[in-house]
């Protein structure tokens, strides 16, 4: 039986030090670690590479059952892709092991509070961008598109291609300026 250890951080200032330790001492032989969001699997090329190395009879071994998945459908596919392996999971901070009932429906259920997590944190942050545009604080992102130039450019003769370049923007962009514009003046001449 062979322990893999699987760490992973948010964000590039955070550090996996510390579940790195916690996963030597619980005697993984492999570790890998990672800094990538958990509200996808998408890119998490580490995990990725445990998953297809793991063998029947090796332990996944994680320090908590977040730095996995943070949605739960994310969770039980890869809860599911370690079983079909043969494989168990189990984590260091908390009680679960795959190879038990009882460590099933705790898995289970630290699953749908992660996502629950999740998803309160991104309430928050929209109550949070709401509240500052009310007072006026938040303006969003500014437009990387300017329509007048796109039209400007446009009205000189030159095609969607070169001023997409020259902007420096995606070609589907300008069409969509052109088109708006082109609705717009339509719509302004049926008014009249």
């Amino acid at each position: 039986m062979t322990k893999i250890g699987y760490a992973r951080v948010s964000t590039t200032d955070q550090d996996c030090s510390l579940q790195e330790e916690a996963l030597r001492r619980a005697g993984c032989d492999v570790i890998r670690s990672e800094k990538r969001s958990g509200t996808s699997t998408r890119g998490r090329e580490e995990l990725d590479t445990v998953l297809s190395f793991i063998r029947p009879g090796d332990v996944l071994v994680v320090t908590k059952i977040d730095r996995l998945a943070r949605s739960l459908s994310d969770l039980l596919k890869i809860v599911e892709a370690v079983r079909e392996k043969g494989a168990a999971l189990q984590a260091t901070d908390q009680p679960v092991d795959t190879a038990s009932a009882a460590g099933k429906a705790f898995l289970q259920m630290l699953g749908v509070f992660a996502e629950f997590e999740t998803n309160l944190r991104r309430e928050r942050q929209m109550e949070g961008i709401e509240s500052a545009k009310a007072r006026g604080v938040y303006q969003g992102r500014p437009a990387k598109i300017d329509g007048e130039e796109i039209k400007r450019l446009k009205a000189q003769g030159v095609g969607a291609s070169e001023i997409a370049k020259r902007l420096k923007i995606a070609r589907a962009s300008v069409y969509r300026v052109l088109a708006d514009a082109t609705t717009s003046a339509s719509e302004q001449g049926v008014a009249q």
